[in-house]
């Protein structure tokens, strides 16, 4: 069975695969990321664990992996293959692809979690068939991917898709990129669990707490709520009106509160349109699986459409 490796790499954990030619998982597997030993025993532990999946395909299905397609947090440079920056991770400039490739003696793709995940649902999840599609990601901080006719655009520097650093709300609150009034600190999971916090005077409070105190009718949470989804709708239509998506796909978090977001955004995004056309408004289908589906697409699209099938005599 010809197959490829496909590695997730997250702060606290990786997910991995062994995908088909079709993206179906073949095995799985999941390791501690270990950052707790630093950046170099993080490093050290991809590259183990990455030799240890390839063995497992050479026993298990009798040929070892044609590729690997390798996800990673922070600033990548796709083009060259390097791990620029992660701060939860403590790595500068790793040249991950050259390590693993020669660890492993195949063709390695390195991607950015987020935009590896956008691929994934945007080729095989939430926008299946779409052209054109705009993936966004509500966690912690807010990310997203644009794809086009199957791809994901990097940038010319590695940071397009950064949405989240957008900014809605001029001379608001400070953002540690530095500037002010980004949209990840008013529409993250992690900005409505502050506010909810603050407004509801119960300090462990989260997003999920105040989507919850919203379905019950609580006034304090929607008015929290109402002005998160306020400032997610200005910069949602800002990059409509650049990118004009056929669909827009939102995950992370904050979209696991399914429709209590998705009701008032699509009315609220609805509000703000004026020529723009209105693109299909839907929650993402891959969960916490898109990132290691999307590695697994980049490793098969380094390969000739010939090696995704077996050759009979």
């Amino acid at each position: 069975m010809r197959h490829v490796i496909a590695l997730d790499v997250g702060g606290t954990g990786m997910k991995a695969a062994l995908a088909g030619p079709e993206g179906e998982v073949l095995h799985r597997a999941r390791r501690a990321t270990a950052r707790a030993q630093g950046p170099e025993a993080v490093v050290a532990g991809i590259l183990d664990f990455a030799a240890e999946l390839f063995a497992y395909g050479a026993e298990q299905f009798g040929t070892p992996a044609r590729a690997a397609g390798v996800a990673v947090p922070g600033i990548v440079d796709e083009t060259r293959g390097v791990a620029a920056y992660a701060a939860n991770l403590g790595w500068r400039d790793v040249p991950l692809r050259d390590l693993l490739t020669e660890r492993l003696g195949v063709p390695v793709a390195l991607g950015h979690d987020v935009r590896t995940g956008g691929l994934a649902e945007g080729r095989v999840g939430a926008g299946l068939g779409a052209d054109r599609f705009l993936f966004v990601a509500l966690g912690t901080g807010i990310a997203g991917a644009i794809g086009v006719d199957g791809r994901v655009e990097a940038g010319a520097h590695g940071f397009a898709g950064e949405i989240g650093h957008v900014v809605v709300r001029p001379g608001g609150a400070p953002c540690p990129c530095g500037q002010r009034g980004c949209l990840e600190r008013f529409a993250s999971a992690a900005a409505v669990s502050e506010a909810w916090a603050a407004a509801s005077g119960t300090p462990g409070a989260d997003a999920a707490d105040c989507a919850k105190a919203v379905e019950s009718g609580d006034p304090g949470a929607s008015r929290v709520w109402q002005e998160a989804v306020d400032a997610l709708a200005d910069g949602l239509v800002t990059a409509l009106t650049l990118l004009d998506p056929r669909v827009l796909i939102v995950g992370g978090g904050l979209a696991e509160a399914g429709k209590t977001l998705f009701t008032p955004l699509r009315e609220a995004i609805r509000s703000r349109i004026t020529f723009q056309k209105e693109p299909s408004v839907v929650p993402a289908a891959l969960g916490d699986a898109a990132g290691c589906l999307g590695a697994g697409l980049l490793a098969w699209d380094l390969l000739d459409r010939t090696d995704r099938t077996e050759v009979t005599p």
